[in-house]
């Protein structure tokens, strides 16, 4: 378990339709919530979805078999691994997080700021 059943701001019956228009609604840059990936992928559980800037961004959460650890986005090396979903977000509350934005190859960063949740 990635210890995020307990915690506010994971979404356990969303999907990614339902996440996106909550996170507009709020519109707030540094909104987000964890919802469960759409494919149930054991190597990718979950999803950061995260609003910045009037765009939603849609980050997978993988899981790491080999060390037992989270990590965000495509692999990539030297790249930050946590032990549990949780230290993720209280990572990226404190340390900006970067949202790339493959459509228009732009970068942006946002911390974690707050949490939305899904009714």
């Amino acid at each position: 378990d990635a210890g995020v059943h307990s915690k506010a701001w994971y979404a356990a019956t969303c999907d990614r339709k339902m996440a996106e228009d909550a996170l507009y609604q709020s519109n707030k840059d540094g909104s987000f919530l964890i919802r469960k990936s759409s494919g149930q992928d054991s190597r990718q559980p979950y999803t950061l979805v995260v609003f910045y800037n009037r765009r939603v961004y849609n980050i997978p959460i993988r899981f790491i078999e080999s060390t037992r650890q989270y990590a965000l986005g495509r692999e990539k090396s030297g790249e930050e691994r946590f032990d549990s979903v949780a230290e993720i977000v209280e990572n990226h509350q404190r340390t900006s997080l970067v949202l790339i934005d493959s459509q228009n190859n732009t970068k942006d960063s946002t911390k974690l700021k707050h949490i939305v949740r899904v009714s």
